[in-house]
């Protein structure tokens, strides 16, 4: 999938410009091999409101967010999307005044809630290198290249299928 990223501002606003392409994006993430029902195992589901899906085998509703960090929002996927992309483009760190600007948002104290919660999402559960190293092994695809910061914790990558810059 990492193929499907966008690698700029222009890709981007191209493959992520409607609600709709934004719940595809995550339906593929949730359902890689094609939709799974969570009660019945079942593979047919139709499309039910903005983010949800009904099983076709026992009418079960589950969305595309549920248990992630868009569980319950109302703010729509591509906001939250905008909010992701410019916050994982930054070379030197994101901040809340920055994340209010770009994305116009009404007030700083927002930007501070989304922006923890978008930094809360992104961390393994310490900074070690065995952490962050499983993290990897579990997050990203093999013969994916990862850029880094050059810390001495990501040099057991050399030796993983991953390419790091």
């Amino acid at each position: 999938m990492d193929d499907d990223y966008p690698r700029n501002i222009k890709e981007f606003e191209s493959r992520f410009n409607n609600q709709e392409a934004c719940r595809d994006y995550l339906f593929r993430l949730r359902w890689p091999e094609g939709f799974r029902c969570p009660r019945c195992g079942a593979g047919k589901a139709w499309p039910f409101r903005s983010t949800r899906v009904v099983c076709a085998g026992c009418g079960h509703q589950t969305s595309v967010t549920a248990g992630t960090i868009f569980q319950d929002t109302r703010t729509p996927p591509v906001e939250w999307f905008r909010a992701i992309w410019w916050v994982t483009s930054q070379k030197n760190g994101a901040s809340a005044l920055g994340l209010q600007r770009v994305l116009g948002l009404g007030s700083y104290k927002t930007a501070w809630t989304w922006l923890h919660k978008l930094r809360r999402a992104m961390i393994p559960p310490d900074a070690s290198a065995t952490s962050i190293q499983l993290f990897i092994e579990q997050a990203i695809a093999p013969g994916s290249v990862v850029h880094t910061d050059g810390w001495e914790g990501y040099a057991g990558l050399k030796a993983m299928d991953t390419s790091t810059k």
